[in-house]
């Protein structure tokens, strides 16, 4: 029933663990100096034994916004049960546990929308995936000082450095570091000396999902806040001089109100999206904690349809923010399915774990036996013009439901294409 519009005939090894976003043709544009690595590689430059997935070759120009011609629609027009598609995704779900929820939406044929779900109203902790909203934060309030100029905006995101500091502490995820004249790759925890450029900063947050940068950019967003058109010079001094002087208070609310302000905006409920804590404790010097974090699948599904739609604080912006979450390399738990190898994927995973040993009962690293949340957002494209969204939360104990999240995902992709 798909219409073939696009074939890819590299070859594709094994998805391994950390997924790199942004197209690979980005450097030129954005300064992220880890896509000149990639574009070496693509074009035979450097050897390396994992070639790109054929999935992630597209040009940050192919990427384009699916709903657009559905611009004006009301996001809640397009959560309509399609009765046939529901029957058989409840289908998969049997014997599973309870926890699993979703929410998913053919958007192949604009025209003929399909919809699917279970217990999208249910609220999880959202992990890593409320860094999409830090997100959020980011352009809102780039377009609050240059509400008239896309390119300024890019010339910022791009050309503006900030320091880590205390911000950037305590995360064990990685950062990617190249440089680009002596053509080496590190791969090391961000450390307070740190200085990246926006983009960088944001690129960081969301391929490696590196806690220290999400918390730089929403120190950053409430800097822009705070400052207004004053942020584009403001330095390091003055930022730290503004956060030592005003009461912590002040600058939990005006934290509190950048990253959930513009959700609000968007018609998604506290209830069903809203962030509550910054993402290190180096940032909690600062910024204090409030209302606690919590994601629904419907919730995130509405921010799914209104980036699409190109409603996500401007076209231009919601374009950006879709090719920040494109995935330009190694794929993990939903995203790693077999299934989806060709297709071009925007994804962003989350998973928090609590244990409690006090019993003697076993618990590991995303097997927690008090908490176990593990979520994932994605857009899927394939090549032959089959495209759907999906939201898919758990909250399995004592098990890493990766493995299942990547079952789902075939059998989820399996159930769309068969129409």
């Amino acid at each position: 029933m798909y219409t073939a519009i696009k074939l890819f005939t590299l070859p594709v090894l094994l998805l391994l663990l950390i997924a790199f976003i942004y197209p690979i043709d980005g450097y030129e544009r954005t300064g992220i100096k880890r896509l000149k690595r990639l574009e070496l590689i693509q074009s035979g430059e450097i050897k390396t034994a994992t070639p790109l997935p054929a999935g992630a070759l597209k040009s940050w120009e192919d990427i384009n916004l699916q709903l657009t011609t559905l611009k004006t629609d009301s996001v809640t027009s397009f959560f309509k049960e399609d009765d046939k598609l529901q029957k058989e995704i409840s289908t998969l779900f049997r014997g599973l546990d309870k926890s699993y929820s979703l929410s998913i939406l053919d958007i192949s044929d604009p025209a003929n929308l399909r919809y699917a779900h279970r217990n999208e109203t249910l609220g999880y902790q959202p992990g890593s995936v409320g860094k999409l909203a830090v997100l959020v934060a980011l352009f809102t309030q780039l377009q609050n000082i240059y509400p008239d100029s896309w390119e300024n905006r890019v010339a910022l995101l791009k050309n503006k450095s900030v320091k880590a500091g205390v911000w950037g502490l305590t995360d064990e995820h990685t950062v990617p570091i190249y440089n680009i004249e002596k053509n080496t790759l590190v791969k090391r925890q961000v450390i307070a000396s740190d200085v990246f450029t926006l983009y960088e900063w944001a690129d960081h947050m969301l391929s490696v999902s590196n806690n220290g940068a999400a918390s730089i950019v929403w120190r950053e967003a409430l800097l822009m806040a705070a400052f207004g058109s004053a942020y584009t010079e403001l330095t390091e001094e003055q930022a730290m001089a503004y956060f030592k002087e005003t009461p912590k208070k002040e600058l939990t609310d005006l934290g509190n109100d950048v990253v959930n302000l513009p959700l609000r905006a968007l018609g998604i409920t506290t209830d069903e999206w809203r962030l509550g804590s910054f993402f290190t404790k180096g940032a909690n010097t600062y910024v204090g904690d409030k209302g606690g974090s919590i994601g629904t699948p419907l919730g995130l599904m509405k921010f799914l349809v209104m980036l699409e739609q190109g409603n996500v604080v401007d076209e231009a912006s919601s374009l950006e923010m879709k090719r920040l979450m494109y995935m330009t390399d190694r794929r993990i738990r939903y995203a790693q399915s077999p299934a989806l190898k060709e297709a071009a994927v925007y994804f962003k995973s989350g998973s928090l774990y609590k244990c409690d040993r006090s019993n003697g009962e076993a618990c590991g690293k995303y097997e927690g036996n008090v908490q176990n949340f593990m979520n994932s957002v994605i857009i899927v494209e394939h090549p032959d013009n089959c495209k759907y969204m999906v939201v898919l939360m758990s909250n399995v104990l004592r098990k890493n439901s990766a493995s299942d999240h990547m079952y789902l995902a075939s059998a989820i992709d399996k159930v769309i294409r068969k129409g």
